[in-house]
């Protein structure tokens, strides 16, 4: 038997409750991994609240987390490339059967290798938030050299990895923060860092190629006002947006967050050539998976808040 954290009804916080299931079985082509680590995303207390049911269908009693790190303890039929005792990153294939868990199955072709020296807490941190970013400023609206990139929410998951990978791209990087995050954001590779607990960030830039926004809603409507015409503004679901594109002369697109091995792997070869530093915040045991959420609610977290199974 193993620990999870479960749901069995929308809510807050409270509404995660620790209890014991059955071990998984790994199926052909699958892996079980022993989990050491899960990282806390945004996505995770949305769906738990109930505000992207219209999004993501929720079947009870779900398990929530999309990624973690640990280490292989079995193999089922035809798995080649793995062995047991490898120690992995990875990202869940269903949203309901998810990494609040001291193991997990999943196919073998959602596992990265842990580069040596990285922590599990680190190597936990990166896989969903980097394929967000990944999928947001490589896919489908790539960064190129040269070019002037604003990404909102630098000090958070997503953004810490975008504002990383601009930069290795060659980008000039601005990014939004808290004032007290500043430094911290700069560190990541930004050249500017607006902070916006102190100034409007659409009465400061202008002329920019292109804004990632992670945050929806208001800030969404001012990023119109610092792109360039013919500029982009690429987005992930976060809060509502209005497509006003067509108003400033640039294009909107959404960056949806698909399962892509391959872009696992860029991502990850990044990661072990030092180029993309894991952000980890706060680490906390399992079963304090609610105040991890209460956490992650307050959208003032530095990095990843991760939880650890052992």
């Amino acid at each position: 038997m193993m620990r999870v954290i479960r749901f069995e009804r929308f809510g807050g916080p409270e509404v995660l409750t620790m209890t014991t299931v059955p071990d998984p079985v790994p199926g052909p082509g699958e892996v079980v991994v022993d989990i050491h680590a899960a990282s806390v995303n945004p996505v995770d207390w949305k769906i738990r609240s109930g505000r992207l049911e219209r999004y993501f269908k929720s079947t009870f009693p779900v398990i929530p987390g999309r990624d973690g790190a640990g280490v292989v303890a079995s193999l089922g039929s035809g798995v080649a490339g793995v062995k047991v005792g490898d120690a992995v990153s990875f990202v869940a294939a269903h949203m309901g059967q998810g990494t609040y868990a001291e193991k997990i199955a999943l196919t073998a072709d959602r596992l990265v290798a842990k580069p040596a020296g990285l922590s599990f807490a680190g190597a936990a941190a990166y896989p969903l938030a980097g394929l967000t970013a990944w999928m947001a400023v490589v896919s489908t609206a790539p960064v190129e050299r040269g070019m002037k990139v604003l990404i909102h929410a630098g000090a958070g998951g997503v953004g810490g990895i975008a504002v990383q990978i601009a930069r290795h791209r060659g980008a000039e990087v601005v990014a939004t923060a808290s004032a007290a995050n500043a430094d911290y954001v700069r560190s990541l590779g930004a050249s500017q860092v607006i902070a916006y607990d102190r100034e409007d960030f659409s009465a400061r830039l202008k002329d920019l190629d292109l804004v990632f926004d992670t945050m929806g809603g208001a800030i969404h409507a001012r990023s119109y006002r610092v792109l360039k015409k013919g500029g982009t503004l690429v987005w992930i679901t976060a809060e509502p947006v209005d497509d006003h594109g067509a108003k400033y002369g640039v294009a909107v697109k959404q960056a949806l967050v698909r399962d892509n091995p391959d872009a696992l792997r860029g991502l990850a070869a990044l990661v072990a050539q030092g180029e993309i530093r894991p952000q980890v915040g706060r680490v906390l045991p399992l079963a304090d998976a609610a105040e991890a959420h209460r956490l992650s609610e307050t959208g003032h977290v530095r990095g990843k808040i991760v939880l650890a199974m052992r």
